[in-house]
């Protein structure tokens, strides 16, 4: 009879997919270390969400320890995906292991981490973690200065903007430049795919993008 590790390990993501599901449908805390080993390398978007879904589902105080011990994985995927994970259980206690993330070697890992921060940030340190994320402003891809930008607006305008006002002084013109693009997010929500295009169109003008040959 097939089980839950015979259903994770089979190619096709529609079969990992129910799968998960079920586990989640029916949750029972036996089945928790097979889903944390599954977000380590689980190549699906779709199967990671209901991953996250099933664990969340599972009794916090089970499932918080064994998800915190992810962030020390050498994957870059497990520590993302537990942040991830962390910022769906909503558990405040463990912000101060989220914020450790910011400092991350992988890339992916930080941008999941800023976005976990600031779900879990106590309200007496939303301004600290502004200005943490602040030194990152004009660094990185537009992927990244896009989830940087949601990032600093999701502290809210009271808290961001006397950092993006400081910040728009900057000596660095790629940090202004941020600086405002976060600005004009913090007015408008809508405004993220128009920014994305701009900074595209951007880097083509000063040559930053590679050829179709790579």
């Amino acid at each position: 009879m097939p089980t839950l590790t015979s259903y994770l390990a089979d190619p096709r993501p529609t079969v990992r997919l129910r799968a998960v599901m079920a586990a989640g449908t029916s949750p029972s805390t036996d089945d928790l270390e097979l889903l944390v080993e599954q977000c380590r390398d689980e190549p699906d978007l779709q199967v990671r969400e209901m991953l996250t879904w099933a664990l969340i589902r599972l009794p916090a105080h089970v499932v918080l320890p064994r998800v915190l011990a992810e962030l020390d994985r050498p994957e870059a995927q497990a520590r993302s995906q537990a942040l991830h994970t962390l910022s769906k259980i909503h558990d405040g206690s463990v912000y101060p292991q989220v914020v450790a993330r910011l400092g991350d070697d992988d890339p992916g890992v930080v941008r999941t981490a800023w976005r976990a921060a600031v779900v879990l940030v106590p309200e007496g340190s939303r301004e600290s973690l502004a200005r943490a994320l602040a030194v990152q402003l004009g660094q990185g891809d537009r992927e990244t200065h896009l989830a940087l930008s949601r990032a600093l607006v999701g502290l809210g305008a009271a808290v961001v903007e006397p950092v993006l006002r400081d910040a728009s002084a900057h000596r660095s013109t790629a940090v202004r430049e941020h600086a405002a693009e976060t600005e004009r997010l913090l007015r408008d929500p809508d405004a993220a795919s128009e920014l994305a295009r701009e900074r595209a169109r951007r880097e083509v003008a000063l040559g930053r993008t590679r050829s179709a040959k790579g």
